[in-house]
């Protein structure tokens, strides 16, 4: 299997939004894709099953469901029967379908800021009341979730919890205790829980991931998890996501909000989604020793050269979440290493309260293109230091 994650693709002919968003002249480091090529097995199972020369409608994909079952089974000890899968075109369609089947309006879903700008909108886009806490900075950077907080911020019309883990833009992989106190207070007030662990499979050294659904029956019964190999295996183009309900009353009225407007997977999302399920472990494994290593040497760049900036160590995803509020600059961090350093980066801003002054960086791309893109940041800031 070809591994070579130094390798530099020209991805500006690959119809690619991250690469073509921006001029010639800009190094993207924004959106959540990354610069590496698909493992060998999923690049196969496409063009075997291209080769058939057949594209009609496809079939329940039953051998994805086995396949997911027996990965949660084997990786969290989770048990959930094959039925409880739902299929759908993408996880962002997945948490926006379950803000119109379980919120009516003048009802809210719950968010936790800063956050993934989709998680903002989903609201909005069902018609309902967008309710919010914003998470705790700690001195460190690392980011934790105020109870009290949480539980102020659930109102007597709240219906719906919509959490990232790992976390999209801080990169918190959240502890077991701070999932069952979040479960606790979702249980208690009568919550359901729309977990997004789309980056479940990318944790780095020292920490593991739970699915929220996975710490006891009673939570499970309350909780709608959103899974999809897109980042894992870098095929967020096929679109195949799945959401795990095994709560059949809840799994039904999420099935009904799908209304004919919400189709399912395509079949070549499907063969890649079961290839990468079934043969990408070797790739996982080695993609994240890669990844590692770079958001090391992220970390040790910014800390030596880039004092201004601060950044605690994410503990999963390949994104990292810089403080850049130390600057002396008048603009936005985004806009100002997009025009001075021609670096493209996610401006915080659109990650809602507590997002002011950050810009998020993917650092999932070879090193040399990360090392480009710094250096490029650190002249930018050089040229105002006084």
């Amino acid at each position: 299997m070809s591994m070579d994650f130094d390798r530099i693709l020209n991805r500006r002919d690959s119809d690619c939004i991250k690469w073509n968003f921006y001029g010639e002249d800009v190094l993207p480091l924004w959106v959540a894709d990354m610069d590496f090529i698909s493992p060998e097995p999923v690049i196969r199972a496409l063009q075997e099953r291209v080769a058939q020369g057949v594209f009609g409608y496809g079939k329940d994909p039953q051998e994805l469901r086995e396949v997911i079952v027996a990965r949660m089974a084997e990786r969290y000890g989770w048990k959930v029967s094959p039925e409880a899968l739902v299929f759908t075109p993408g996880v962002v369609v997945g948490f926006n379908l379950a803000c119109h089947a379980f919120v009516k309006p003048g009802e809210g879903a719950l968010v936790q800021t800063p956050v993934y700008p989709p998680f903002l909108s989903a609201p909005k886009n069902a018609g309902i009341r967008r309710d919010e806490m914003e998470l705790t900075r700690q001195a460190d950077g690392r980011y934790v979730v105020d109870m009290d907080r949480m539980d102020a911020a659930i109102t007597e019309s709240t219906r719906l919890f919509i959490l990232s883990n790992p976390h999209n833009p801080v990169g918190r992989v959240f502890t077991r205790k701070e999932l069952e106190d979040m479960a606790d207070v979702c249980l208690r007030k009568k919550v359901l829980i729309c977990s997004d662990e789309i980056h479940g499979d990318l944790i780095f050294s020292g920490h593991q991931h739970v699915p929220i659904a996975s710490l006891s029956s009673e939570i499970e019964a309350q909780t709608i998890t959103m899974l999809a190999p897109s980042k894992t295996y870098n095929i967020a183009g096929l679109e195949c996501s799945v959401a795990i309900i095994p709560n059949p009353e809840l799994r039904k009225r999420y099935e009904a909000a799908r209304g004919g407007v919400v189709g399912g997977v395509n079949i070549l999302g499907v063969t890649a989604a079961e290839a990468a399920y079934r043969s990408g472990e070797p790739w996982l494994r080695s993609a994240l020793e890669y990844l590692e290593g770079n958001c090391d040497f992220l970390m040790k760049y910014v800390h030596e050269r880039l004092p201004e900036i601060q950044m605690a160590a994410p503990e999963g995803t390949y994104l990292a979440w810089l403080d850049c509020r130390a600057l002396p600059i008048e603009t936005s961090p985004a806009d100002f290493f997009l025009e001075k350093a021609r670096v493209g980066l996610n401006d915080g801003a659109d990650f809602g309260r507590g997002g002011q002054g950050f810009v998020r960086l993917n650092f999932g791309c070879p090193r040399a293109t990360l090392k480009a893109a710094l250096e490029r940041m650190q002249g930018a800031v050089e040229s105002i230091r006084k």
